[in-house]
């Protein structure tokens, strides 16, 4: 049997799911001073400032055993490989985490804008959208809809505010400004933001309450800048491979290469995942867990970044046990959001690498140099000739 041949017929079968929580890192990047991100452990702060985390299935897979984590005991025959991986692209937004674990690195972070939009950026978005803006400010989510909701009920202005991130929100009642309307808002600052102004994500922040109890709904949506060069979902259509993202993954690729089902909350995304994982005879799936940094890290939320951690891990047998003979289970992070330091913004971190199949090697990841390693490796698994950026560790990983 030719060369190629068998290597399609090895691979035809086969399936990689890369499964992101969204923040969760476990120690200071090795540029993390660069970032004001010197001293950042959010698994580790975490499990410490809870008195231990109760996480029996990812310690099963070894993740005791990547760094001191308070009640998660290291694993002498972890069932899982284990590892770190270490960022490489300027930035620590998701956006950079998924495009570099994709195999794409960025020389340049994205614009940031500690004292707001430009005076142009916001006359153009206004004028384009035929809405006033107010606030224009750096905030949470949280508190600019505290400060500011009444007075766009009163004006019908966007909510305009970013953060330490590059991102642009426009922050919306869904009773007084229609979903639709704000999506095309979206849309429009996204086609206005071009460098020097090119931020790197556009996001719509609808919510619905009344005075002193406003709350987010789950219609948000990301509007990503487009990729600069070819990433592993490009060279995975290109194959042929189907794909399937669950969570916000298709908005930070622009939707190139992959379509998503937008979820609610962890609970739905993981709901999802089993689906894919009982029904998909083959392909890859790209998810997002993101209320560890939504909800949690960007709030300084503590005790509910362990309640997520511990209701992941309870629901994680599930995924494991839908898991075929040819199947490979990714379980890292796209960069840090430690809930214990006074920054309610991301971290540069180093991410956790768990692993997990029916052929899996149990053992030592080591620290990855990139976070393109895993693209690399899921590039291999698939017997894709495409190569990005990072070191492939299948070789290490699985056993024949």
């Amino acid at each position: 049997m030719a060369a190629d041949t068998l290597r399609v017929a090895t691979t035809a079968n086969r399936r990689a799911l890369v499964l992101i929580l969204d923040g969760v890192g476990c120690g200071a990047a090795w540029d993390a001073d660069v970032y004001g991100d010197a001293g950042s452990d959010t698994l580790g702060h975490v499990a410490h400032a809870v008195g231990g985390l109760h996480l029996p299935t990812m310690a099963r897979l070894g993740l005791g055993n990547i760094a001191p984590i308070d009640g998660v005991a290291p694993q002498p025959h972890a069932i899982g490989a284990w590892g770190t991986m270490q960022p490489q692209s300027a930035g620590k937004d998701s956006t950079t985490g998924h495009w570099e674990i994709a195999g794409l690195h960025l020389a340049k972070a994205f614009p940031t804008y500690p004292h707001g939009f430009p005076p142009d950026v916001i006359e153009a978005f206004s004028r384009a959208t035929g809405r006033p803006v107010i606030a224009n400010t750096v905030s949470s989510g949280t508190t600019v809809i505290d400060e500011f909701a009444e007075q766009q009920q009163s004006t019908g202005a966007w909510i305009v505010y970013t953060s330490a991130d590059s991102v642009f929100q426009i922050a919306a009642h869904e009773a007084w400004i229609p979903l639709e309307e704000l999506y095309r808002a979206c849309e429009t600052a996204r086609a206005l933001l071009v460098a020097p102004n090119d931020a790197s994500r556009v996001i719509a922040r609808p919510f619905i309450g009344t005075p002193g109890a406003w709350k987010r709904t789950g219609n948000r949506r990301d509007y990503s800048i487009q990729p600069p060069g070819e990433t592993l979902l490009d060279a995975l259509s290109q194959a042929g491979v189907a794909r399937v993202g669950v969570g916000k993954v298709d908005d930070l690729f622009a939707g190139r290469s992959i379509s998503a089902r937008h979820t609610a909350d962890n609970a739905q995304g993981i709901a999802d995942i089993r689906e894919w994982l009982s029904g998909q005879t083959r392909g890859f799936c790209f998810a997002n867990l993101v209320d560890f940094d939504q909800l949690f890290g960007h709030r300084n939320d503590v005790v509910g970044f362990q309640g997520a951690l511990e209701a992941f891990d309870r629901a994680l047998p599930a995924l494991l046990s839908a898991l075929r003979e040819d199947d490979l289970l990714f379980i890292t992070a796209d960069h840090g959001n430690d809930p214990t330091t006074p920054s309610t913004d991301h971290a540069r971190e180093r991410v956790p690498l768990l692993v997990a199949g029916a052929r899996v090697r149990g053992g030592s990841l080591g620290e990855r140099s990139s976070f393109s390693d895993l693209g690399a490796t899921v590039a291999e698994w698939f017997g894709l000739t495409w190569r990005g950026q990072g070191t492939s560790f299948l070789p290490q990983l699985v056993v024949a």
